[in-house]
């Protein structure tokens, strides 16, 4: 195949794109990142192979992360290559040209599209995700997805939640028994199901001369219901409940510490089936020769907490690790696999791979901006920081490779890490390194953000009177 006019000679055999997304991966639960270290007491590290083996075929990122949270916003940077911190809260996509997207990008230069997806939230009416794609195929039945309206048969409540889950809470679980009540064998579970429906596309597509596949696994995030093949990594002594869907709030609160630890190795349990059902799908994609021809980006929308900091699920003032630090892996036909500790964020993806395509002029009006040259080797940084948060909220996190300040809202202290010395984020240096938290917090001001941060306060400074800040 030529080579267009301007494009990078070292890309010049991609002619496909696939953009694979799983759900609240955390990137101390892939293998690759954490060298088979437990990250929790009690419970074994988490085994990944099939991921690993991805990573040491392509240019592993340390330092990608998202910038507007959660689910929503994170597939619009995705998607569009435009920052959607701090102006842009969970809402669908809008008409073009207010959003442009991948898609629409790529149906126009020749490709044909196709989204396959568990993630209900993308196809709730009027969401819009799927514009653009030829062939869209939705898998039913995720979480709290409208999908049945009966009472589980098969499974008891009870089982799954312990005295102190409130009705809510307890209507949840229900809602998720009912919708997977039926399954019979890991063939039915949803991840299976969303790797097994892209193949079958591919392989009755393969013909075409371009193609894009966003494939969007909803797992694993909660609740954390592993095949029971993959249930290895909680403690099989455990007698209490199937505890699938931690609640919110403290888990002090409404979790013993046997409760949390098993909790934990549900979700160890769920991105082990993830894995495996990635491997399925990278063995037939290999077979079909696509990693001859295509640009092939995997990575999570965000982490998850774990009671790391004393909750579980995600929140707007858990801006730790264990939420912001994901896996990130580019594939492309010759590159030379590489760790690279590069800052980026997810705005900066499309813009990317615009570029390995060869058709970067696309990304002119994007605020993102292409890390080819990082993906070649041609330069070793793009970002100086990046800043994450939800619109909802006031928090928000800015970072460095080195550092991690959290403003925090009202008259509660900031936060400062350094996540070299301290990568569990357990010591706060806000009061030691001021200077340093005082830098960060300019960053607010240069990125137009809905609060300007003057004053950053130190943990003394809710009980000085005369405190005045910077």
């Amino acid at each position: 195949m030529g080579c267009p006019m301007g494009r990078n000679p070292e890309f010049k055999d991609v002619k496909n794109f696939f953009l694979i997304v799983v759900d609240s991966l955390r990137q101390d639960h892939v293998s690759f990142y954490n060298k088979g270290r437990p990250v929790f007491e009690g419970v074994r590290a988490c085994e990944t192979p099939n991921i690993d083996s991805f990573a040491r075929r392509s240019v592993v990122f340390t330092n990608m992360y998202p910038s507007g949270l959660p689910t929503i916003p994170v597939r619009t940077e995705l998607l569009t290559g435009q920052l959607t911190l701090p102006h842009r809260p969970w809402r669908p996509l809008l008409p073009s040209p207010l959003d442009i997207t991948a898609a629409e990008i790529l149906a126009k230069e020749g490709f044909i599209n196709a989204l396959i997806t568990d993630t209900y939230h993308l196809f709730k009416p009027e969401m819009n995700f799927h514009r653009g794609f030829h062939v869209f195929r939705w898998i039913r039945g995720q979480e709290y997805d409208a999908y049945t309206s009966h009472w589980p048969r098969k499974r008891r409540v009870e089982d799954y939640v312990n005295e102190k889950y409130t009705e809510r809470w307890r209507r949840l679980v229900a809602r998720y028994l009912a919708n997977t009540e039926d399954f019979e064998s890991e063939e039915d579970y949803f991840a299976y199901r969303v790797v097994s429906e892209a193949v079958e596309w591919l392989e009755k597509n393969r013909e075409h001369e371009r193609i894009f596949l966003w494939l969007d696994m909803f797992d694993p995030h909660e609740p954390w219901d592993p095949p029971p093949r993959f249930d290895t990594y909680t403690d099989p002594s455990y007698s209490g409940p199937r505890l699938i869907l931690p609640m919110g709030g403290r888990a002090e609160e409404w979790a013993t510490p046997e409760e949390i630890k098993h909790v934990r190795g549900l979700y160890a349990g769920e991105v082990s089936f993830v894995d495996y059902c990635l491997g399925i799908f990278f063995k037939r994609v290999e077979e079909m020769g696509f990693f001859e021809d295509t640009l092939i980006i995997l990575t999570a929308d965000h982490g998850h907490p774990l009671a790391d900091h004393g909750k579980f699920l995600k929140g707007p003032d858990r801006m730790y690790s264990e939420l912001l630090k994901i896996p990130f892996m580019v594939y492309y036909p010759g590159c030379e696999h590489r760790v690279v500790d590069a800052l980026a964020w997810f705005p900066d993806v499309l813009p990317t791979a615009l570029e390995v395509l060869g058709l970067e002029a696309h990304a002119r009006g994007m605020y993102g901006r292409s890390f080819a040259g990082v993906l070649t080797g041609e330069r070793e940084e793009h970002r100086d920081y990046v800043i994450m948060g939800y619109h909802e909220a006031q928090d928000r996190c800015v970072r460095t490779k080195e550092w991690s300040y959290v403003h925090r809202p009202g008259d509660q202290p900031d936060e400062l890490y350094n996540l070299v010395d301290d990568p569990r984020e357990r010591v706060n240096l806000i009061d030691e390194r001021r200077d340093v938290a005082v830098k960060l917090a300019a960053a607010f001001g240069k990125q137009f953000y809905r609060e300007r941060v003057t004053v950053v306060k130190g943990l003394q400074a809710k009980y000085e009177l005369s405190y005045t800040g910077v």
